[in-house]
């Protein structure tokens, strides 16, 4: 039975491995040795049976990213699955997400997922265009894509979010939008549509790009959710649209400040008002992983100021904004005592809107959000 005195709690499941780094990534995560993968099961493994007070706790999600988790046999995923529900407490309609690759996944090892209690599916595609593929560095066509979509609809998933990326090398306004189409049509729950960032320290930040200039890198975001929407889409977060009831609730609950467990090579975490993270050593995490007070890392017991900064400027990355009731509530004081010189600032300049209770980025304020948040910042 239930036990209505468990907390809500989110899972993050870190894979770092990968069949070939793409040219744009920053993640942790990088091709290895089956040794090294199968070391890592083990040593996660670890790390989830020692996980403490997992009794205070209800699983509402799961959220298995990396890297590519798909790379991995699927019976260590499986292994992965049976050990984090032999541990924690699961609510019933728990969502669980894998993030795939398309050449790395066949009808049985996404027969295996769903057995193993995982309902939802996020596919890396990127691009429908051989040659944006190809420039990117992915490993897969677009054909592969369709295939591995396929299975997995075979295989019983009702719930799958495909990635796309725009404002690419030598991507043009029109080709962004038949990618955008082409994908849509396929009827997917839910679409990530994120614009290319040059991140330090990735090959492509060490070469001469052939960029979409700013107007067109403009026009690319607006139209994503006009598009979508002929498709039965509905924006509810920066570069996240869903159909009606499909919205990613793992992310959600990160945007909203619900509390999550980072689990693997260098997850991060929220319990309560402490934030920390596992070590990104591959060797110490191994060696340690059994006993989680030596490999988490930059633990950070949150001030109250922090909590405020953390609830508006992660709270505005969806397109409902913040509850100015709900700031009020947690933080015993109205939003205007804290933020009020910066909200006038903004609303004069049409970049947050107010409406409902709710404060939230206008369209033209999502276009330099960043710069809008960090005013958020005591």
């Amino acid at each position: 039975m239930k036990n209505i005195r468990r907390r809500p709690l989110e899972l993050y499941v870190h894979i770092p491995f990968c069949v070939r780094k793409c040219q744009y990534c920053d993640f942790l995560s990088g091709p290895s040795d089956e040794e090294t993968k199968e070391r890592y099961i083990e040593a996660l493994l670890q790390e989830i049976h020692a996980a403490e007070h997992t009794e205070d706790y209800e699983i509402v999600s799961v959220f298995i990213g990396g890297g590519t988790p798909s790379a991995l046999k699927a019976e260590a995923i499986a292994s992965v699955m049976r050990t984090l529900q032999e541990k924690f407490f699961f609510c019933e309609d728990a969502e669980v997400t894998i993030e795939a690759n398309p050449g790395t996944v066949d009808s049985e090892k996404l027969m295996t997922y769903r057995n193993a209690g995982i309902n939802r599916l996020s596919l890396g595609l990127q691009s429908t265009d051989a040659e944006e593929l190809k420039m990117l560095g992915r490993i897969h066509s677009y054909e592969e894509f369709l295939q591995s979509y396929q299975w997995a609809r075979e295989a019983g998933f009702s719930n799958i979010n495909i990635d796309l990326m725009f404002a690419i090398p030598g991507q043009c306004y029109e080709g962004w939008i038949e990618n955008l189409r082409m994908v849509a049509a396929l009827g997917p729950e839910h679409i990530s549509a994120y614009s290319l960032i040059i991140e330090e320290g990735t090959p492509f930040s060490r070469k001469k790009l052939d960029l979409p200039d700013e107007d067109t890198e403009y026009r690319m975001y607006e139209d994503v959710a006009v598009v979508l929407k002929e498709y039965g889409y509905h924006q509810y977060e920066i570069s996240n649209y869903a159909k009606a009831g499909c919205e990613c609730r793992h992310n959600e609950g990160y945007w909203q400040r619900k509390d999550y467990l980072g689990l693997g090579l260098g997850a991060a975490s929220l319990l309560g008002k402490e934030r920390f993270s596992n070590t990104s050593d591959m060797q110490e995490y191994l060696k340690n992983s059994s006993a989680p007070e030596k490999i988490r890392k930059n633990r950070e017991l949150l001030t109250r100021e922090d909590e405020m900064a953390e609830f508006m400027f992660l709270g505005l990355r969806m397109t409902q904004g913040v509850s100015k009731k709900e700031f009020q509530e947690y933080f015993g004081t109205v939003i205007e005592n804290i933020y009020g010189e910066v909200l006038k600032k903004y609303k004069k300049q049409g970049l947050l809107l107010e409406e409902s209770g709710r404060i939230f980025l206008s369209r033209e304020g999502v276009h330099v959000s960043n710069a809008v948040m960090a005013d958020f910042l005591l």
